[in-house]
């Protein structure tokens, strides 16, 4: 896993913008939990995108998915999906790498699939993204919006690229974000942790561990916050 360090100067701005608050309490009904690009090629060797890290997180992120379902709150598991129309980031591209990444990403190709041993279970919900945010433009805000959820449990990669572009989109949208530390992957500590620092320091999230979000949503329901 990524080890997790903030420097003192956005724990300092994290507490001048919070003040000091008890952490929010989740409301399962209210909660989804929002895994990005865990997809073949992002997770198997070989992939066209090959992450190894993403497979040191998948147990952490089945395990929270799991929780997820047990507590009633909402599952959303996010592909990233090719779009031809993006030109303005398309065209900087390396042409081999475009056309690889070009037919790996097109929906029914074997590595645009979520990985095969992710935890997907009838009631979670699958949404295509085009752009490196999964809020824009995408459905996933109409989708969470009519569901009624207004708090969003982060996991998935790459840390300071598609999650961080959704959880900066997604806080100045009016949801409130926990980023689980032990279920984002990036391809080294140093970008991963500037991600972090952003999102912890500017953006007021929470950085939580899978078993800190499970007890938070497991607080809420009487049956399991007393088991």
């Amino acid at each position: 896993m990524h080890k997790t360090v903030i420097s003192p100067a956005a724990i300092e701005m994290s507490g001048r913008i919070r003040g000091e608050r008890a952490p929010w309490t989740l409301a399962p009904k209210t909660t989804a939990h929002v895994a990005i690009g865990l997809q073949t090629a992002f997770v198997a060797p070989g992939g066209v995108s090959e992450l190894p890290m993403n497979r040191e997180i998948m147990p952490n992120v089945n395990q929270l998915s799991a929780a997820v379902r047990e507590t009633g709150a909402l599952n959303v598991f996010i592909r990233f999906t090719f779009d031809a129309g993006w030109t303005a980031f398309y065209d900087r591209h390396d042409p081999a790498r475009l056309a690889a990444f070009r037919q790996a990403f097109a929906p029914g190709d074997e590595q645009h699939q979520l990985w095969p041993a992710m935890d997907i279970e009838a009631g979670d919900l699958i949404v295509d993204k085009t752009r490196l945010s999964a809020m824009i433009p995408c459905d996933l805000d109409a989708e969470l919006k009519a569901r009624g959820i207004d708090t969003l449990i982060v996991t998935g990669c790459v840390s300071n690229c598609c999650c961080e572009s959704t959880v900066r989109d997604a806080a100045q949208m009016n949801y409130r974000i926990l980023f689980v530390a032990d279920g984002d992957a990036a391809f080294d500590d140093a970008a991963r942790n500037g991600a972090v620092e952003d999102i912890f320091g500017v953006f007021a999230c929470d950085i939580v561990s899978t078993d800190e979000a499970i007890d938070r949503l497991r607080a809420a329901v009487p049956a399991l916050a007393s088991a």
